[in-house]
């Protein structure tokens, strides 16, 4: 197997792994929830707690984290840019499933495993920042939106390559347009909060 088919291949992999919905997966077999019906709507592990609870959402969340470190570790022996490129699939497939008629989630728990893999304490400090905003603000797409759009400031602050600077600079402007409807309502005071919903809201 020559390299151009050995990369192919891998970036293949990272998009079906990435493409994996957890939160669906997860909520129909252990919950009888399809957690699409409820909430927001949304198959991720924030949504996964309104409509089911934290015994769903944390494995959710963990294997939704675990995509995006699969996408870069793939390519792990070839070199941070195809790192990079695994990762980024990676989220396209979380986002953009194949398994989901190409809808999906926000990516922003494929996004911190993408992070993890490339740079651990970048990730660190980005989860507490969203972590803090969160705590105090019971809304989730805030916390999500201001920790994205630190990821390449904190990329530069504590000299990681170029090329990381530029993945964390995709990675924000990706997940900050995913998030442009949760924009709108928060904008308009209507954002919803990481609470519990009845399955009939």
């Amino acid at each position: 197997m020559n390299d151009t088919v050995m990369l192919l291949l891998y970036g293949i992999l990272a998009y079906i792994i990435g493409s994996i919905p957890s939160g669906l997966i997860i909520g129909k077999t252990f919950f009888n929830t399809d957690v699409r019906l409820y909430g927001s709507k949304n198959i991720g592990a924030t949504n996964t707690y309104r409509v089911i609870g934290i015994k769903a959402a944390l494995p959710v969340f963990l294997c939704d984290t675990a995509k995006g470190a699969i996408g870069v570790l793939l390519f792990s022996s070839v070199g941070p840019m195809y790192m990079i490129l695994g990762g980024i699939l990676a989220m396209i497939g979380h986002n953009w499933s194949i398994f989901l008629e190409f809808k999906g989630g926000r990516g922003v728990a494929t996004g911190l495993g993408v992070l993890i893999a490339l740079s651990p304490l970048v990730a660190l400090i980005c989860f507490t920042v969203w972590g803090i905003i969160v705590y105090f603000t019971k809304i989730v797409s805030l916390g999500s939106i201001v920790a994205a759009a630190l990821v390449p400031f904190m990329m530069y602050f504590t000299n990681e390559s170029l090329w990381f600077i530029g993945f964390g600079g995709v990675a924000a402007l990706f997940v900050i347009i995913r998030h442009k409807d949760n924009i709108s309502r928060l904008l308009a005071g209507k954002e919803l909060k990481v609470e519990r919903v009845k399955k009939g809201d």
